[in-house]
């Protein structure tokens, strides 16, 4: 007789089932020697936080806009600082909130009623002022190229504290600059990359068999366990291997879990209304923030939302007006996740990041001066929960916003700080490749003391 190959196996398998296979979120991955390399790892040291939700928001946002405003812009408004440009002040005023007195725009009232929460960054600096190089800095370090981003370091670094959901998932409808590799696991084992879901009708395609194959699902399952095992133990050392065996037993995991995840049949009104969700509606920013709370309370480690794409985002060269309706989808949303993690008791345990790949200029070119351009030098981020410090502004710029005047925050400092609130020391993870040991933070880095409560 014959033997059958995987090849073979592969071809008479039900297309309900591969089509489930094509989502690469792989929970319960068995590797050749035994181990399951997603298995929920010890922190190196005390934690702050359990877990992370990243939102990412592409263009480049203005600081002297949103988080960091500049009254002595106004005032010096039409200044010349340069050939052909012009300081150029903020179209909208800005007031402190919160008993810490924190300054923000009126682009973010729902924000500013959580000012006590945050951890504002003013300092920020970068190496790239390209959006596409900028994007990958941001997420990965890489001053060149692609290197694992950070959320594949961290599924790399902690595993997974739920075996039937993804360690990585990215909330993603348009993709940003640079796409998928601004999440992929690049040298790093392929089940930490991250798993796109698209706020659609059909968030995760194929995920419900066809009624008539539901039944041979498992032996199909087994039977394509044995082939891949055999075809995998023939070539050790593939992590892709293995993340394509794993998909099968991911996607089959999937049917059960995910339903239970994007049902908001238990959410009370008032939560629906806190995020801006209609039960029925479309599936907006505010339901991705929603759907990030119901995944991180479920354990899955990192989320990223990123909420639009290469075009139509915050980059803004000559129409700033283009902020309020950004501002407006995110505003809402992004406030009713923290009010609703604190109120649920998950605020101290869970990490919010809000980032940009860089900033924007405080003055405007004399042609086009309702704009901004690229600025890497000074710029924004912010923290929220998970043992940041709240109602905290860390570092200053200029009374212009141009240049950093106190405790700058390089990007590398900003990973080495994030890892440290999740328990990790940034100069231990790493991984070996290429001939030497890679980690997210390059050969630089600091944590960032005053960042942490």
């Amino acid at each position: 007789m014959n033997q059958v190959t995987r090849r073979d196996a592969l071809r008479t398998t039900s297309r309900t089932l591969l089509g489930l296979s094509a989502f690469s979120g792989l929970p319960n991955v068995i590797n050749a020697a035994g181990v399951n390399p997603l298995a929920d790892k010890p922190s190196q040291f005390k934690a702050k936080a359990k877990r992370a939700i990243l939102f990412f928001l592409p263009g480049g946002v203005s600081a002297c806009d949103t988080f960091d405003p500049k009254p002595a812009l106004r005032r010096d408004h039409g200044k010349e600082v340069g050939k052909d440009r012009i300081l150029a002040a903020s179209r909208w005023a800005s007031r402190p909130y919160g008993d810490s007195g924190l300054e923000l725009t009126d682009l973010f009232p729902h924000l500013g009623s959580c000012a006590d929460e945050l951890c504002l960054i003013r300092s920020m600096h970068g190496d790239k002022g390209d959006h596409f190089e900028a994007t990958l800095s941001m997420h990965s370090g890489a001053k060149a190229g692609t290197l694992p981003g950070i959320g594949a370091w961290i599924s790399y670094g902690l595993g997974t504290e739920n075996p039937s959901l993804p360690s990585h998932v990215v909330f993603c409808e348009k993709l940003p600059y640079a796409g998928s590799q601004a999440w992929d696991s690049n040298f790093l084992p392929a089940y930490h990359q991250g798993t796109r879901v698209i706020p659609a009708s059909e968030p995760i395609p194929n995920l419900t068999p066809d009624g008539s194959l539901v039944k041979h699902q498992f032996d199909e399952l087994e039977l394509l366990r044995r082939m891949n095992s055999r075809h995998r133990d023939a070539r050790q050392g593939d992590s892709i291997l293995d993340a394509r065996m794993y998909s099968f037993q991911a996607a089959n995991s999937l049917q059960h879990t995910a339903p239970q995840v994007f049902d908001l049949s238990s959410e009370s009104d008032e939560t629906l209304d806190l995020y801006g969700v209609k039960r029925n509606g479309p599936k907006n920013f505010g339901w991705q923030c929603l759907m990030a709370r119901r995944m991180s309370e479920r354990g899955v480690r990192f989320i990223e939302l990123i909420d639009t794409g290469a075009a139509g985002n915050w980059d803004a060269h000559s129409n700033m007006k283009s902020y309020e309706k950004l501002s407006a989808n995110i505003d809402r949303p992004m406030a009713g996740l923290i009010k609703d993690l604190k109120q649920r008791g998950l605020l101290e345990e869970t990490l919010i990041i809000c980032c940009t790949e860089f900033g924007r200029t405080p003055s405007a070119p004399k042609t086009q001066p309702d704009g901004r351009d690229h600025y890497k030098d000074a710029f924004t981020c912010w923290l929220a929960g998970g043992g940041s410090k709240p109602g905290t502004a860390y570092g200053a710029t200029d009374e212009h916003g141009v240049r950093i005047v106190q405790d700058t925050v390089h990007i590398h400092d900003f990973h080495a700080t994030l890892m440290h609130l999740l328990g990790m020391d940034h100069t231990k993870v790493t991984y070996f490749f290429s001939g030497r040991d890679f980690r997210l933070t390059g050969l630089a880095g600091n944590v960032i003391p005053g960042l942490i409560t």
